[in-house]
């Protein structure tokens, strides 16, 4: 039983039926990657384009991480972080700081805090080192450097840049269970005194306009996943207009929530105006909004469909195996816990 639907067409923000796509989202298409290797090459020419968020193209920068994603999420799960790094670097070059030049490596961004022996650096004989443990990082034994948080001995949090491939630099194999993004393991990585570049000043990684956007881009690939689903759901009702039907206006219902969400994060991005604690605000939204619609999608795809995609289309299994731990970068009721903090700050109520 085979019910995936063709994937040649854009995820566009704005009218599905009469949007072009745009440049960065016809160059994903014209390669429509399906691996980690076509990904990659294809982040490195976006990069090159200069594909990063808050210069006026936000959206299209969005539709091009969605289109991926709706082709194949480990595929977008590669490329995302390649355009983040690619955006940080060029943020801290913006602002006269230390960066560094993209080139023509292959990024990731390793920031996730915690474990047991958490990453710290340490300066000294006109040099910075990384020492200790850094979880969720994906694709280390892939990329060619990243971008990695490390505390300070202040407690302060800094930003470096690190060649994957220099000595020191241990990728903790066979830790990587999933069934969903199988083909981007994330697991640790043990830095033994390995020389890094800074990028940024302390705390300028966590506070800097853009940390927010990333997170944005993060729910545009999880829409793009929800956006093939939901095509699938199409392509079947042609077939069967029984309770399918009523589950296809129900995922059209959520998947325009999820549109209009990130149609308005992208405006505001781009009007200088989620700066700052606006900023994480409209994220914490957005990735909320997004989410839930994702969650429910899946859902109703998997009533109306029953088990026989599943278990029998390829294609089908691993887009709702990726998407289901994909989507899972969102915290559920941690975020929910972070989000009514954030409202309850403001003293008055924002509604």
């Amino acid at each position: 039983m085979t019910i995936s639907a063709p994937t040649e067409r854009a995820v566009s923000l704005l009218d599905q039926r009469s949007a072009h796509p745009s440049v960065w989202a016809a160059a994903v298409l014209k390669s429509s990657p399906t691996d980690v290797e076509q990904a990659l090459k294809v982040a490195r020419e976006l990069g090159e384009m200069e594909a990063v968020p808050g210069g006026g193209s936000t959206r299209e920068l969005w539709e091009a991480l969605a289109t991926a994603a709706s082709i194949d999420l480990g595929a977008a799960r590669a490329l995302e972080p390649h355009l983040d790094a690619v955006a940080i670097l060029d943020q801290a070059r913006s602002a006269g700081l230390d960066s560094v030049d993209v080139g023509d490596a292959t990024w990731g961004v390793f920031a996730s805090e915690g474990g047991d022996h958490p990453a710290i650096a340490v300066h000294g004989s006109g040099r910075w080192t990384l020492k200790g443990d850094k979880q969720w990082c994906s694709l280390a034994a892939s990329l060619d450097s990243a971008l990695v948080s490390a505390a300070l001995h202040d407690g302060r949090r800094m930003l470096f840049a690190v060649d994957l491939h220099a000595p020191g630099v241990q990728v903790m194999a066979g830790t990587w269970q999933a069934r969903g993004l199988v083909e981007v393991p994330s697991g640790p990585v043990r830095f033994g005194a390995v020389v890094a570049r800074p990028v940024g000043d302390a705390g300028w990684y966590l506070e800097r306009p853009g940390f927010s956007w990333g997170g944005i881009g993060v729910a545009a690939c999880w829409f793009g996943g929800a956006v093939a689903l939901a095509r699938s759901l199409f392509a079947a009702a042609e077939v069967d207009r029984t309770l399918v039907v009523m589950h296809l206006g129900a995922v059209d219902e959520l998947l325009e929530s999820a549109r209009r969400a990130l149609l308005e994060a992208a405006s505001v991005v781009d009007a200088g105006e989620s700066l700052g604690a606006n900023g994480r605000l409209l994220a914490r939204r957005v990735r909320a909004t997004v989410a839930r619609a994702v969650e429910e999608i899946i859902q109703r795809v998997g009533h109306a469909l029953g088990p026989g995609p599943l278990a029998l289309d390829a294609t089908h299994s691993k887009r709702v195996a990726d998407l289901e731990l994909y989507v899972r970068q969102h915290h559920a009721e941690r975020d929910q816990l972070s989000l009514g903090s954030s409202i309850l700050s403001g003293q008055i109520a924002p509604w």
